[in-house]
């Protein structure tokens, strides 16, 4: 607590402030809610062990949100409600160290609320709004400027050389036992690189991606149930809008847990993939060029695929990445979102008709 108490003080001076206490369920930074007589405010640990470049993490975050709060005020709303804003320390920085560990501070926004597991497939649209927005805002930021603070995030060939590598070292032994799916993904390994290149050769536009495109990442408003805001800008770094639309797809578009053992009940639901595409592209396709437009039908089995890849990978190294909750669970994971990526490649066609019906 000891800690905690510097790093407020280091954001708001010896103003009165309550008993911090933790919110939220984040698997990798620590949350916690900070009040005083007249603000409430959100101090959150950095995880260091994955984010190691905190001027690189913070100067993207910054400079994101500043050019969404630029959006904002043009179009007359409110800037402290439609993205995060940080509080600069007393070091000059918008992060402080304290005793070895990394603190960021912003002002808390009232009177929303996120959803952690979609009962309505409205909200689906609603979350594609809100990142197909976040994209539009974003299309005139200079996406070069931003640091790469994970390496080949979703660099699709380079994270299948880490496959290739972990079968041939097969140091748990288990590469034996998944042959079907390791045959999987040596079939798609030419696919892998169909993001990599064109990105590599311009003819895919750097851009500004958030990289965690899930429904729990956006904020609702409660009196309008309305998106205002997309949050855990972590992972904001140079990439392609395709990893976000995949992303989303990935995650939200079916009815079965990630680790799902029963492959039965994995499901690709087409209503849900144009539920979210008519709400980003609502929003942001007159900022895509026609080749973002064409490979569009193709993010989702990309990061499908890439994720299921890692899991497998994994697996195969022993589970030394992935939090891991019974045996096999990493594998249980891969086989879900491998079921996925055959579901959607059946669905091809009708995943491009989608698109070009909401263009």
């Amino acid at each position: 607590m000891k800690n905690l108490d510097t790093a407020i003080k280091a954001f708001i001076g010896d103003v009165y402030h309550e008993t911090p206490y933790p919110v939220g369920n984040g698997h990798i930074n620590s949350t916690y809610r900070v009040c005083t007589n007249n603000n409430s405010y959100t101090l959150q640990k950095i995880n260091t062990k994955i984010f190691k470049d905190l001027d690189g993490l913070m100067n993207n975050i910054e400079g994101v949100t500043h050019h969404i709060r630029k959006k904002s005020i043009e179009l007359g709303r409110n800037p402290y409600r439609s993205t995060l804003k940080f509080l600069t320390a007393n070091t000059g920085k918008s992060y402080v160290v304290v005793n070895g560990d990394a603190y960021r501070m912003y002002h808390y926004i009232d009177d929303v609320f996120t959803i952690e597991k979609m009962e309505d497939p409205r909200h689906f649209y609603l979350s594609g709004v809100a990142f197909g927005e976040f994209a539009n805002f974003l299309s005139d930021f200079d996406a070069s400027a931003l640091s790469e603070t994970i390496k080949n995030f979703h660099n699709t060939a380079s994270r299948y050389l880490d496959f290739e590598k972990a079968v041939s070292d097969n140091l748990s032994g288990r590469a034996d036992d998944v042959a079907d799916e390791i045959a999987f993904v040596r079939e798609r390994k030419n696919f892998t690189s169909m993001f990599v290149d064109k990105l590599a050769d311009g003819s895919l536009p750097l851009r500004v991606t958030h990289n965690d495109t899930k429904l729990n990442n956006v904020l609702f408003d409660e009196k309008t149930q309305a998106p205002i805001a997309v949050i855990d800008l972590d992972t904001v770094m140079p990439g392609s809008y395709l990893y976000d639309f995949g992303d989303a797809i990935r995650s939200g578009a079916t009815h079965a847990a990630e680790d799902e053992q029963n492959l039965d009940i994995v499901d690709f639901d087409l209503d849900l993939y144009e539920a979210f595409t008519k709400g980003y592209l609502e929003q942001c396709a007159k900022s895509l060029t026609k080749t973002e437009i064409e490979l569009l039908p193709y993010a989702s089995i990309m990061l499908t695929f890439e994720c299921g890849m890692r899991f497998l990978t994994d697996h195969i190294n022993g589970d030394t990445y992935f939090k891991v909750h019974r045996n096999g669970h990493n594998l249980d994971r891969c086989r879900t979102q491998f079921k996925l990526v055959a579901e959607m490649e059946k669905n091809l066609d009708k995943m491009r008709e989608i698109i070009e019906k909401h263009i």
